[in-house]
């Protein structure tokens, strides 16, 4: 007998690999009964990694056909910062740093346009609880709070782009940059960067002190 945490795995392998399955098909590749399978699936769709869909059949009633989701998909290794980390290598060794600095530019200002719309019409407060969501959001694990005196504090525990940041600070520099313009700030200061080998990156943020 399968046990669970394995169970769960091997219905994942085996959407990956054959793409669609009914429960009665897994069932019988797993050897297990049809409500162990379900049992596992419903948990499965909970966590959004698989989805059923109805397919109808010429005779007979529709089945339900299981696969993965885009973010189960995303369960099995990937190597996107390793090759974007070539392309960027390429890029310099063939157009010079200058280029690479500009696509980093290019990749803020982007980010910028794409959020700004959230934090409109809100609080400073609001707009540090509104960044802290954004970068959540994009699997940087952020708390944040604010301190007694007015600043606060936003600490990122992940680093998606960690491998693409310690080849080039450009990246680190543009968050700051992003942060700064998304806050409408210029006191924000990175005390801790985990591209330079801290536990994570530690930001403290002020108001302007005109706003303040």
């Amino acid at each position: 007998m399968i046990n669970n945490t394995s169970t769960r795995d091997e219905i994942i392998n085996m959407l990956k690999k054959q793409k669609r399955l009914t429960v009665t098909e897994m069932a019988s590749q797993l050897g297990i009964t049809e409500m162990a399978v379900r049992r596992h699936l419903n948990t499965l769709e909970r966590d959004h990694l698989v989805q059923t869909t109805l397919v109808r059949q010429a005779m007979g009633r529709p089945l339900n056909v299981y696969h993965l989701t885009d973010l189960g998909d995303e369960q099995f290794p990937r190597n996107y910062s390793g090759i974007t980390v070539e392309f960027l290598k390429d890029i310099e060794a063939l157009k010079g740093e200058e280029t690479v600095n500009e696509l980093f530019s290019r990749r803020e200002h982007r980010l910028n346009d794409k959020y700004k719309e959230r934090l409109e019409h809100k609080s400073f407060e609001e707009k540090v609880a509104e960044l802290a969501a954004i970068q959540n959001e994009a699997g940087y694990m952020v708390d944040w709070e604010k301190k007694d005196d007015g600043t606060f504090e936003l600490k990122e525990y992940n680093c998606p782009i960690a491998m693409v940041a310690k080849e080039y600070q450009q990246a680190c520099s543009c968050e700051l940059s992003l942060f700064k313009k998304m806050l409408g700030t210029d006191n924000i200061e990175r005390k801790i960067c985990l591209a330079k080998g801290g536990d994570y990156c530690h930001y403290i943020i002020k108001r302007n002190e005109k706003e303040a």
